[in-house]
């Protein structure tokens, strides 16, 4: 199975297609989890610089971008793929007019869209995978209709997917070891996948502990009472000053903190550290005997701080970043550990944005390896911690082999920015 992917749930435009082979017809589960995938093109157009003087994603602009990126990049990895082939293509007036209607919402891409399917001939895909949420519901939008077009211009099978189980199956894909059959093409593989498994999703929007008792089937543990993880990280960083996104600047003030301190001799290399410095953050809820999270009262100890510090120099930012970010990572530690011990999950995935973040990786691996030797740890791939279209075509395909929807697409979806991935049981 060939699945073209779509991704525009926040401020990154991206496409890709996957070659999937698996076990579609199993019902158990146990056979869908063995698959391999071939990434055959991959395309994706970030907007950070664009966003940097909001110090944030301005949906209407994100909107705006992802309608003027959408045929290009489609057009790119169709010929990366070596699936985009010139043809003239006479459209039917009543499908003209369908997708017409479908792409009303988006000024300047119904031309663009035109312009590019009428002169190739139909790809050689059998569906199109598309994120209907969570995220921001005009930039979801503009991806939903841009796949409903294709499908119903393609005659293809249309199938919506979960932005968050994307994220939970990109952690769980390995680089295979094999030879890759094309070239230098990126294989992936999903097996081995032993249940219940428990994800840790952290992101921009997202602080939540996810458990899979069986496959794709999802029960909430925890999540944030307030601020997601990513939230704290950006609105700290506003606060010292530091250019969006904040996550990687924060990051970076950290690690050259701990590296004075390990080359003053304060700290060995490898040392669990307790503190940052003289500075002592709270860490919100650590001992609230639950799996929920809280980082509200954590960014509003750094405003407090930072008011006793009116000329902070660059130093004591170094030392806020530190504590803040070691604040964060003791909680998101001590939250999964303990959902660890009430659920016996036997694999651990960390997904999402803030995944990427250096010191959360580092004392992961380190307390699983010492507290929980017999867990699995499941991290991706830097390229597959960010919003791409691939986590979205290896949801698509577990998917699209479930449903029985046929091709031509379906109009029976909407954009939804708080789409939940599993309820509390």
């Amino acid at each position: 199975m060939k699945i073209l992917a779509i991704e525009t749930s926040c401020d990154e435009t991206a496409i890709a297609i996957l070659k999937c082979e698996g076990d579609p017809s199993s019902t158990l589960g146990a056979g869908e989890r063995n698959a391999t995938f071939t990434v055959l093109g991959n395309a994706l157009l970030s907007q950070i610089e664009i966003h940097k003087e909001y110090g944030g994603v301005f949906p209407a602009l994100a909107k705006r971008e992802h309608a003027k990126n959408l045929v290009p990049i489609l057009e790119a990895v169709l010929e990366e793929a070596e699936l985009l082939h010139e043809d003239t293509q006479a459209i039917p007036e009543e499908v003209r007019a369908t997708v017409s209607e479908i792409l009303a919402r988006e000024p300047g891409l119904t031309e663009a869209f035109f312009e590019f399917v009428s002169e190739c001939e139909t790809p050689d895909i059998d569906a199109i995978a598309v994120t209907s949420g969570p995220g921001l519901e005009p930039a979801l939008w503009v991806g939903i209709n841009f796949a409903k077009a294709l499908a119903l211009i393609w005659n293809k099978q249309l199938v919506a997917v979960n932005h968050m189980e994307g994220h939970i199956l990109a952690a769980l894909a390995k680089e295979s070891t094999n030879t890759p059959p094309f070239g230098t093409r990126l294989n992936l593989v999903i097996n081995g996948v032993e249940l219940p498994v428990l994800a840790l999703l952290i992101s921009g929007g997202h602080t939540e502990l996810v458990l899979m008792k069986e496959w794709l089937e999802y029960e909430l543990i925890g999540q944030t009472r307030d601020d997601a993880v990513g939230e704290a990280f950006d609105k700290v960083a506003r606060m010292l000053g530091l250019p969006y996104p904040g996550g990687p600047e924060i990051s970076r003030l950290a690690e050259q903190n701990r590296a004075s301190r390990r080359r003053l001799g304060t700290v060995s290399e490898g040392a669990e550290e307790e503190h940052g410095s003289a500075i002592i953050l709270p860490r919100p809820m650590i001992d609230s005997m639950t799996c929920d999270f809280s980082f509200a009262g954590l960014k509003t100890a750094v405003l407090y701080l930072l008011k006793k510090i009116p000329d902070i120099n660059e130093k004591e930012k170094q030392h806020i970043a530190h504590e803040f970010e070691n604040a964060v990572t003791d909680v998101l530690w001590k939250k999964t550990a303990q959902a660890l011990k009430e659920t016996g999950a036997k694999t651990l995935v960390i997904g999402g944005g803030v995944s990427a973040n250096t010191h959360i990786r580092r004392v992961f691996k380190e307390n699983i390896s010492r507290e929980f030797p017999d867990v699995s740890l499941n991290i991706p791939s830097a390229e597959l911690t960010t919003d791409n279209a691939i986590m979205i075509a290896l949801a698509g395909f577990y998917r699209a082999s479930r449903q029985s929807q046929p091709a031509g697409g379906s109009t029976d979806f909407i954009a939804n920015g708080n789409l939940s991935l599993a309820k509390k049981p």
